[in-house]
């Protein structure tokens, strides 16, 4: 009696976990908006960096009106979709990677002392980082592929020419945040479709 008492508590909690994962999957999939719309940031940012090469307000004037627009659009999301623990999680990971980026590139920049090869290598690294701690997070193989997209950039770009860095950051970025993005905003459609085709069969 007790053995099935614990073998029934064993499954309630896997399907508790399983749960939230497949949540926590779903909450960042209705997120994949903000991957295409920081991937637009990153493109807008190089194209004004390459027309005025001593801007050098090009990327963190850009990053703070993607992070305003960010904020102004998750708080319209926020109150269409209540927040989870793993959901909030996720967002932490995010922001946490947003902030240190943001930090890290402005001093960089300010100072002179920036190069290509380098902002590759850096950005790379903490958005492979940041996909691979959310990838292992919610099983989601998908995500772990862009963290290995991002990591073989910054491999490359130290070991390649300035142009060939670049092709090879628009390259991951394109992948790895309008594509994945994209993807992730069609996997939510397609649930919701199926979630309410469900509902309306069973009002029916």
């Amino acid at each position: 009696m007790t053995a099935n008492i614990e073998e029934h508590e064993l499954k309630d909690r896997l399907s508790l976990i399983e749960n939230m994962i497949a949540e926590g999957r779903r909450t960042t999939e209705s997120w994949g908006w903000t991957f295409v719309l920081w991937g637009v940031a990153y493109y807008v940012a190089i194209a004004w960096s390459a027309l005025d090469p001593q801007h050098f307000w090009a990327w963190p004037v850009t990053m703070i009106a993607a992070s305003v627009l960010t904020g102004v659009l998750a708080s319209r999301n926020r109150h269409k979709r209540p927040g989870t623990t793993l959901g909030r999680a996720m967002m932490a990971i995010w922001t946490a990677m947003g902030i240190s980026t943001f930090t890290l590139m402005l001093s960089l920049g300010i100072s002179g002392r920036l190069d290509l090869h380098i902002a590759v290598a850096i950005v790379g690294t903490m958005l492979g980082t940041a996909n691979a701690t959310s990838s292992i997070i919610l099983k989601w193989k998908m995500q772990f592929a862009c963290a290995v997209v991002w990591w073989t950039a910054t491999v490359a770009s130290l070991f390649s020419s300035e142009s060939l860095a670049g092709a090879e950051f628009l390259v991951a970025i394109f992948f790895c945040q309008i594509a994945f993005g994209i993807y992730g905003m069609i996997c939510e459609s397609r649930k919701r479709r199926a979630s309410g085709t469900g509902q309306e069969a069973f009002h029916a």
